[in-house]
């Protein structure tokens, strides 16, 4: 990984709990769609955050869950919030991850994304538009409730513009006006889902639910060699 030095350009609440941060890198880099970056707090203390925007991109994105005053991601919010404040730069290390989009798979395609998974997914998906995609591909976005689906307006916008991508939102506290599913993400995709052979799976969001999501994939054949997440990475 190299470091790079970027520009704050914007942070900003989606809601209270999730702020969407853009970064101007002062030299470009390549990254694939889907890998992630590290913001550096300190020499030893560098923290991994999904890039959400396509790599052809002229401005990172980032979705920074933090909705507790002095937790980790906060901690990382309060820094850039002030380094924008005071016109300084922030250090980055990129690019991170091996569960990049394979875009020369011609399988169908799923999406999961838990919370500020989501993240990761719009990277993915913006790269299939970009280069003009239309394998069958559905996306599938858990939150606990719909306040907390912060980036629902432009999946829906993709599943209208797209006739390959489908959009399955899912949440577990619904409105009377909820158009979408009310479940638990997983339980959702078992519902929806006899056999997970020959799908090209992606997938982000807590490390408890991606860790899960495995064993209940593992029960409906999932091909591990096609399973792509990060997390994985630190999950036994």
């Amino acid at each position: 990984m190299k470091t790079i030095r970027c520009k704050i350009e914007q942070v900003s609440p989606f809601n209270d709990a999730v702020f969407q941060v853009t970064l101007k890198p002062q030299t470009a880099f390549d990254f694939k769609a889907g890998q992630y970056l590290c913001i550096v707090m300190g020499e030893k203390d560098k923290r991994p955050f999904s890039i959400a925007s396509a790599p052809d991109a002229e401005h990172i994105e980032l979705h920074i869950g933090a909705a507790v005053s002095e937790s980790y991601p906060m901690q990382v919010v309060e820094k850039l919030k002030q380094c924008l404040q005071d016109n300084t730069d922030i250090e980055i290390e990129v690019p991170g991850g091996v569960a990049h989009f394979r875009s020369d798979s011609q399988r169908p395609r799923l999406l999961i994304a838990g919370g500020t998974g989501f993240s990761y997914i719009k990277s993915i998906v913006e790269q299939q538009i970009a280069l003009g995609q239309a394998i069958e591909t559905q996306l599938y976005w858990g939150c606990r409730t719909q306040e907390a689906m912060y980036y629902e307006g432009i999946a829906r916008q993709w599943h209208d513009a797209h006739p390959w991508l489908h959009f399955i939102p899912v949440v577990e506290e619904a409105n009377a006006d909820w158009q979408g599913k009310q479940a638990n993400l997983l339980e959702q995709i078992k519902t929806d889902f006899i056999s997970l052979v020959g799908f090209d799976i992606y997938i982000a969001g807590r490390f408890d639910m991606v860790g899960a999501a495995r064993e209940v994939f593992r029960s409906m054949g999932v091909e591990e060699d096609h399973l792509y997440g990060d997390a994985f990475a630190f999950i036994k």
